[in-house]
């Protein structure tokens, strides 16, 4: 019989976790913020590690966070546990918001809000162009690292279509499932390993 810990072993995977990638958590973590989350890695290097959890929308409104924010019919998304009262985004539109900075090719976050509010005002910046968040995934330095040698997460690579498109309700799966091999047998796992 299969044992689960070989299961849940990442050992064919030798990503590094690097600005762009994604990090996917093993079926079995519990934490509340990071069950079955598919981060996306805004920054890593010496200081620590930067990134926001995009398959985890919240049932509030723009308007709800940011107060004199234009209508936009967007989600908005738990990005992680840390500074839970701040809004962060993500989008596709590079230089047209200003001090955006590139995470991989096409994929920008940050830039100036007011500019943003600007845009959304007069229509240029559609629903499927921007994602918002609150609060982010932190990881002080080594932290990440111990998280992986732990197994807690599989390194990835994405896309900006990836990101944006895919319906973050099935951004788990289908990001466990494009990795083949053995983690195709993680779908398989109930949400609550209690309940078998």
């Amino acid at each position: 019989m299969t044992d689960i810990n070989d299961i849940l072993k990442i050992r064919t995977n030798n990503l590094k976790p690097t600005k762009g990638k994604i990090l996917i958590s093993e079926p079995f973590l519990v934490d509340y913020y990071f069950k079955r989350s598919v981060v996306l890695l805004a920054e890593h290097n010496e200081e620590g590690s930067f990134g926001l959890i995009i398959n985890k929308p919240v049932d509030i409104l723009l308007s709800d966070v940011l107060k004199d924010f234009p209508i936009f019919d967007t989600p908005v998304f738990l990005g992680g546990p840390v500074k839970t009262d701040s809004l962060y985004f993500i989008h596709t539109l590079g230089a047209d918001i200003e001090n955006s900075l590139e995470i991989t090719e096409g994929l920008y976050w940050g830039g100036e809000i007011e500019h943003v509010k600007e845009l959304i005002t007069i229509g240029k910046i559609q629903p499927n162009e921007i994602k918002f968040f609150v609060g982010y995934s932190g990881w002080v330095p080594k932290q990440l690292d111990g998280e992986l040698a732990k197994n807690s997460w599989l390194v990835s690579n994405t896309s900006a279509k990836q990101v944006m498109k895919t319906n973050p309700e099935n951004l788990w799966n289908d990001t466990v499932n494009k990795m083949g091999g053995d983690y195709a047998y993680w779908t398989n796992f109930p949400t609550d390993p209690t309940h078998n």
